[in-house]
């Protein structure tokens, strides 16, 4: 299987036109583009039935209390977790493309609401639990992109991996009130293949 994106790049820096944040002098950080990657992706096996798009980056701070903290840094070696970006499944086997911005374009404030669009069913990224209790808080669904703590001393990797499956549906809520660890669940002994593109980005000035 073969996965590939006129937005997206393999090792190379995700640019600011698809991140949720991008880096700026005097604030640390302003809104990006946050536009949902361009996917096309071909060869999948015989016997797909549907096909899921997962989005994660599993360099996010598990201890989140000096995340984005004057003063502090987020050292390499600091235990680290999965942020989910983008959930989507139950897209139709005769399906082999996503065009740029179909799941975001733009940052919304208070979230976008997930459940089915005419891509699939879209989940709850990770956004929804982060930004709880900030000015910034609500229901995050569908695609909003990476925007790692501009006090992190690693370089944050995102994976962008579309899985081919043997089941139409994977039996998800169709309100889309299901996330990360719902998906990989339902997933689980129905992958027939899959391919992915890792970007990188950082908002730390001395991060490469």
């Amino acid at each position: 299987m073969r996965l590939t994106s006129t937005s997206l790049a393999d090792c190379l820096r995700v640019d600011p036109a698809y991140t949720f944040c991008q880096p700026a002098d005097e604030v640390h950080t302003s809104f990006g583009g946050n536009r949902s990657p361009h996917l096309a992706w071909s060869d999948a096996p015989e016997g797909t039935r549907s096909f899921a798009v997962v989005m994660h980056d599993p360099d996010v701070p598990a201890n989140a209390s000096d995340v984005n903290t004057e003063g502090a840094t987020l050292p390499v070696d600091a235990e680290r977790a999965d942020f989910f970006h983008w959930l989507l499944v139950d897209v139709p086997a005769e399906t082999t493309e996503i065009a740029e911005g179909a799941a975001s374009d733009g940052v919304t404030q208070g979230g976008k609401a997930p459940g089915r669009t005419a891509v699939g069913l879209e989940g709850l990224n990770t956004y929804t639990d982060f930004l709880k209790g900030s000015p910034m808080e609500g229901t995050y669904g569908r695609y909003d992109g990476p925007c790692p703590p501009w006090n992190d001393e690693r370089l944050h990797h995102y994976h962008v991996a579309v899985f081919a499956l043997d089941v139409t549906t994977l039996g998800l809520p169709e309100d889309g009130a299901f996330t990360g660890p719902d998906v990989r669940a339902a997933m689980e002994g129905h992958v027939l293949a899959h391919a992915e593109i890792v970007g990188t980005f950082s908002t730390n000035p001395d991060v490469r």
